[in-house]
C-alpha cells in the first residue's frame, strides 16, 4: 500500500463515509482520494469511482499504519461498534501518528463535552482526548442527528399509524447525512484550521417528534400520531420490536437527552461550511416516502 494520497476516508463503505467520498470527488481528482474499508469485498464500488482503496480494520494497528502511509489528510469516521469505539479510535490515532499523517478530522457528536445524552458521548469524548494528547494536527466535526435516523422508521410508523419516542417537547436540529459528509469534505480540502478546532454541526431548522409525525401524516395522507413514553418504556418497546437491548437503551437515552436539548442547536456552522442551507428535514422525509 505504498504511494502518497492527499485524502483518505475511513469507514468508506459505510453510509457517511461513502457520501464523504462522493463529496470529495466533487472538488478534487479521484487520484488524490483514498478509501479505507474493513473488508476487501467492499472495494469494488469505490474502485469504480477511481479512488484508491486500502484495507484495514480499526482492530488491527499494524494494518492501519500501513494503510495510513503517505496520507496527508485523514477523515476518521467514528466506528459503528458502540462499546469498542474508544479503543478502536485510539488504534487509528496511534497509527496515524506513526504513519506521519498531516491532519485528522474526526466525526464526533454534537456538544460532546456537555451533552445531556449519557451513552453516546462517552467514547467520543475519550477519542477527542486521545487526539488532543496525540500531538497530531486535528479538528473535531461534532455531528448532530441525521434526519435519516427518523426517516428509516417511516414504513413502520405508516404500518402502525403512529410513532413512539421519548423526546418529549425536545427540538431536534437534524440535517441530511449528505450535509455532514459535505462539511467533512470542506474541512478536509480547505485551508487547515487551527489544531483542536471544534465544529458544532446541526441542521438549520428543528422539530419535535410530534411535529415530525404531523408532517409524515400530511405528506403521506395517512393518519400518524406521536406517543411520548418514558425512556424505560420506550427501550422496552424497542426490545419488544426485536432490537438488541444495548441498541434500544442507547436510542432511549438519546431521546431522553433530546428532551433536554441535547440534539438542538442554532449554531449555523454546518450551513456556513457547506455554503448553502442544510437540507430541510421535510425534504428528506418526502424523499423517504
Amino acid at each position: 500500500m505504498s504511494g502518497s494520497l492527499k485524502y483518505l476516508v475511513t469507514g468508506a463503505s459505510g453510509q457517511l463515509g461513502a457520501l464523504a467520498i462522493d463529496a470529495l470527488l466533487e472538488t478534487v481528482p479521484a487520484s488524490e482520494v483514498g478509501a479505507l474499508v474493513r473488508r476487501a469485498e467492499a472495494a469494488a464500488p469505490l474502485e469504480a469511482k477511481g479512488v484508491t482503496v486500502r484495507v484495514a480494520s480499526y482492530d488491527d494497528p499494524a494494518a492501519l499504519e500501513t494503510a495510513f502511509a503517505g496520507v496527508e489528510r485523514l477523515l476518521l469516521v467514528s466506528s459503528s461498534e458502540v462499546g469498542q469505539r474508544a479503543a478502536q479510535h485510539a488504534n487509528a490515532i496511534a497509527a496515524a501518528k506513526a504513519a506521519g499523517v498531516g491532519f485528522v478530522a474526526y466525526t464526533s457528536i454534537l456538544k460532546a463535552d456537555n451533552s445531556p445524552l449519557t451513552v453516546l458521548p462517552g467514547e467520543h469524548v475519550a477519542t477527542e482526548q486521545t487526539l488532543a494528547a496525540s500531538g497530531l494536527h486535528y479538528a473535531l466535526l461534532r455531528n448532530g442527528w441525521y434526519t435519516e435516523n427518523y426517516t428509516m422508521g417511516v414504513p413502520m410508523a405508516l404500518e402502525h399509524g403512529g410513532m413512539i419516542g421519548a423526546a418529549g417537547e425536545g427540538r431536534i436540529s437534524s440535517a441530511a447525512r449528505a450535509d455532514y459528509a459535505a462539511a467533512a469534505a470542506a474541512v478536509l480540502t480547505g485551508d487547515l484550521p487551527a489544531s483542536g478546532t471544534v465544529y458544532e454541526l446541526a441542521g438549520d431548522t428543528s422539530y419535535t417528534l410530534a411535529e415530525f409525525a404531523a408532517a409524515l401524516s400530511e405528506l403521506s395522507g395517512k393518519p400518524v400520531g406521536y406517543t411520548n413514553m418514558s425512556p424505560e418504556a420506550f427501550a422496552g418497546a424497542l426490545v419488544g420490536a426485536g432490537l438488541p437491548a444495548p441498541l434500544a437503551e442507547m436510542l432511549a437515552d438519546s431521546e431522553a437527552g433530546a428532551s433536554q436539548g441535547g440534539l438542538f442547536s442554532e449554531d449555523g456552522t454546518l450551513s456556513r461550511l457547506i455554503g448553502r442551507p442544510t437540507t430541510p428535514w421535510r425534504e428528506t422525509l418526502k424523499a423517504a416516502l
